[in-house]
């Protein structure tokens, strides 16, 4: 157990942001998998910014990197795509 006051707060504080972390990067998952699940173009591209924007957030903060934010947006973006193809 930490004896110093400043560690003690950097661990109630490490819990906390793991948990906030933990949540919104569960959230943003599950919008993806719900956005690749859709089959209708017109809902799909409605979702879109919504879950774009939820990952710039996420990646902004360093939940998640820059990079797999780009991957998931582009993998979303092509997702969309196919569908226009499809219908």
């Amino acid at each position: 157990m930490a004896n110093h006051k400043s560690s003690i707060k950097r661990i109630r504080q490490t819990e906390s942001r793991r948990l906030r972390n933990r949540y919104y990067s569960k959230t943003a998952r599950n919008a993806v998998r719900r956005l690749r699940a859709l089959t209708d173009k017109a809902e799909a591209e409605k979702a879109l910014p919504k879950v774009t924007s939820m990952l710039d957030r996420l990646a902004s903060k360093g939940t998640i990197s820059k990079n797999k934010a780009a991957n998931l947006k582009s993998s979303m973006a092509c997702h969309i795509n196919k569908l226009a193809a499809n219908a």
